[in-house]
């Protein structure tokens, strides 16, 4: 049998042959390995999957997509502990945050959902310093979608106020750890946050006719100056008839923004020690609120965010005790009538008072809270009616019916007193004070009766909210007062009768701050009180492990450098 010589090729050059084996060895394990590719995790919130959803027109693919968006946001709800107020084991909020925003990009009632769920997050989560980057990136994410996208639609969207919602919670939040001092060593993030505050004041113009919209860009843009620390934002006149390219002047220079824990106001300060009194049960809380009522003329001080903050403080006392809510009730009044008054209102003619409809505004939408959720129904009734036995929405009835020159005094600042007092001041030439608080106070009450609809513990509170908003909508005809109904039921989602039952319960969505007066104050009063308990975790100093997100931005979803265009929204008499 002939002997057939196959040539040997020697493909790996001049080596040994213990070396050639081995790399024989290699190759054929590699050949007969099977590849097995991991399957990717299903409810991975990824760019491909927001634009799938959003674009696609097949039916059946649409059915799956949904389902998956759903299961997304039902994780999502475990991981915000919206039933447990952001506890426990199962809670991951920095994950859970950044989850909601992404989810916010698909269109449809999972947008508005995940929208609701963040929105409740921040209100009652409590403040720690591991969710600076995931709050630095949710005021980033917010200030894009309001400066480039919601301000630019012909029409006002629902999405439009919760997401102003949500930048009011995140810009509150960060205030508080700029008083702390811990952003110092956000630098990068604050300065990345500049082009948007400074688009953000072209976004006023397309706002001025909705106070609630108003009033939190207004928060945002003025905390963003504090904490950022720029050069004060140069003002500038824009055409809205025109479109124009932002070239943020003065923005090239990065200033370094503070590196010290910040002072406070005597106000802000006298009403976290009462808030602390209250708390603990203290005696001395009668002498602090005398302490404080002392300095209730830094209301008028054209600083007001510490205002701001101590009015949330206040008002989250107010809940428990009725002393404090006397002094609320008080500065209320005291704040308001000095505005009111006709020597102010001569002297705001000249000068720039944007800023006390802001802290009116904020009073408005803090009694409503206490309104609702005071502990004991005599609160809740104090701060609707007033301390006074009279029927007072008799009174407030028979004003509506009844042509009075007469001017109304305003008494107590309760919810009942205010609605009767602005509603006699409304006129040809009111002033902006006068239509934005109103403007508020009917806002906040249709808010209110939503709140209560089929809570058969509140019937009384919920009757005379009711009488009260059909007296407003048979007597009142100043259009902006009505556009407030149509916009807070809009927020809702849908109109809700109290006393027709439906098989059918609507979602319920975030309609007041509930909680974030009492993490506020928690917060601040462990950095301006004698600690009473373990040492906050906001003055603990995390390494750079623990800074970290669980949940790392994917590199697909970080965002493009786009040139900020800034349109107008035109009017409903110029259209």
């Amino acid at each position: 049998m002939p002997i057939t010589r196959v040539p040997v090729i020697n493909r790996f050059g001049v080596i040994s042959a213990s070396y050639h084996e081995e790399l024989l060895k290699r190759s054929s394990e590699n050949i007969t390995e099977v590849n097995i590719k991991k399957p990717r995790k299903p409810l991975l919130i990824t760019k491909e999957f927001i634009n799938k959803f959003n674009n696609t027109e097949n039916p059946q693919d649409k059915k799956l997509l949904q389902d998956q968006a759903t299961k997304m946001l039902f994780r999502c709800k475990r991981r915000l502990g919206l039933s447990s107020l952001g506890v426990g084991s199962h809670v991951d909020l920095p994950a859970a945050w950044t989850e909601a925003i992404y989810l916010a990009q698909c269109k449809g009632e999972i947008q508005e959902e995940a929208l609701n769920m963040l929105c409740a997050s921040l209100d009652h989560a409590s403040l720690n310093c591991s969710h600076l980057t995931t709050l630095f990136f949710i005021a980033e994410s917010v200030l894009y979608r309001i400066c480039c996208d919601a301000s630019q639609k012909s029409y006002l969207y629902s999405s439009e106020i919760k997401l102003t919602k949500i930048g009011f919670l995140t810009f509150l939040r960060l205030s508080v750890y700029h008083l702390y001092g811990n952003l110092e060593d956000f630098e990068e993030h604050l300065i990345r946050l500049q082009p948007y505050l400074y688009a953000l004041c072209f976004c006023e113009i397309t706002y001025c006719k909705y106070p609630n919209i108003l009033s939190s860009v207004a928060f945002i843009q003025k905390t963003g100056e504090v904490i950022c620390s720029p050069k004060r934002f140069p003002e500038a006149y824009v055409d809205p008839n025109t479109k124009q390219n932002l070239g943020f002047p003065g923005m090239r220079h990065k200033s370094k923004p503070y590196s010290k824990k910040q002072e406070v106001s005597h106000l802000l300060w006298h009403c976290i020690i009462v808030w602390s009194c209250v708390q603990s049960h203290r005696s001395q809380l009668n002498e602090v609120l005398e302490h404080l009522l002392m300095h209730k003329g830094q209301l008028q001080e054209k600083f007001w965010l510490d205002s701001i903050l101590g009015l949330f403080i206040l008002g989250d006392a107010a809940k428990l005790n009725t002393s404090c809510l006397k002094v609320f009730l008080n500065l209320g009044k005291f704040f308001i009538s000095s505005c009111m008054s006709p020597q102010k209102q001569e002297e705001n003619k000249d000068n720039d008072s944007s800023w006390e409809w802001i802290i009116a505004y904020m009073y408005t939408t803090i009694l409503g809270d206490i309104c609702l959720h005071a502990t004991t129904s005599n609160l809740r009734k104090i701060a609707f009616m007033g301390f006074s036995d009279c029927e007072k929405l008799s009174e407030y009835l028979e004003l509506k019916n009844t042509e009075s020159t007469e001017p109304v005094e305003l008494k107590t600042a309760s919810f009942l007193d205010l609605l009767k007092y602005f509603s006699s001041q409304i006129s040809d030439n009111y002033c902006q004070m006068t239509w934005t608080v109103y403007y508020g106070l009917v806002y906040n009450l249709v808010k209110m009766t939503r709140e209560l609809y089929e809570d058969e513990r509140q019937d009384g509170l919920r009757n005379l909210l009711w009488k009260t908003l059909q007296g407003i909508k048979d007597e009142e005809k100043d259009k902006r007062i009505l556009s407030a109904m149509d916009i807070a039921e809009a927020e809702l989602n849908d109109t809700i009768n109290p006393f027709i039952c439906s098989n059918v319960k609507a979602e319920r969505n975030q309609t007041f701050f509930q909680y974030i007066g009492s993490r506020l104050a928690q917060a601040l009063s462990k950095l301006f009180l004698p600690p009473v308990g373990p040492r906050s975790l906001l003055l603990k100093r995390y390494g750079k492990e623990q800074n970290q997100m669980k949940y790392q931005t994917p590199k697909q979803y970080q965002m493009e450098k786009k040139v900020i265009r800034i349109f107008f929204r035109l009017n409903e008499a110029e259209s």
